[in-house]
């Protein structure tokens, strides 16, 4: 199982600026790349839309068009859908007990803290049974 999200520093900033532009409801999206037995090592970012309206400050789904656009153009690419990210406002970048609940096993997790519209931290989680361990995050 990996333990390492490699993040190249150009999605780092994409991630960035759409999770601050969200605030204060939670921006999400997803990674596009490639997953290995040592690394998950994201190529790209799908941004999509937050369909969550009614708790949009703390909760969000990812519209489903936005899903199927973004694994056709992962396949298109010889990628694939490797995680999702989103943020958090006003809330530490740890998972919720609704992120676990609503987690795939496979995938990283990126989660953003934005405060007062500038985010604070950035860091990855990742399935394993019914709890999540932080992966490392490195520059792609």
């Amino acid at each position: 199982m990996p333990c390492v999200l490699r993040l190249p520093p150009e999605v780092r900033g994409e991630l960035q600026v759409q999770a601050a532009a969200g605030y204060p409801a939670e921006a999400c999206g997803l990674l596009l790349g490639v997953l290995d037995a040592a690394q998950c090592r994201v190529v790209a970012q799908r941004p999509a839309r937050n369909v969550n309206r009614e708790r949009a400050g703390d909760r969000f789904e990812v519209d489903p068009l936005d899903y199927i656009a973004a694994e056709q153009a992962a396949s298109a690419a010889g990628m694939a859908v490797v995680g999702v990210w989103h943020s958090h406002p006003d809330h530490p970048a740890r998972p919720s007990e609704t992120d676990r609940a609503l987690a795939w096993p496979g995938w990283s997790y990126v989660i953003l803290s934005v405060s007062a519209g500038q985010v604070v931290d950035l860091r990855s989680w990742r399935l394993a049974g019914k709890d999540f361990y932080e992966e490392e995050v490195r520059h792609g």
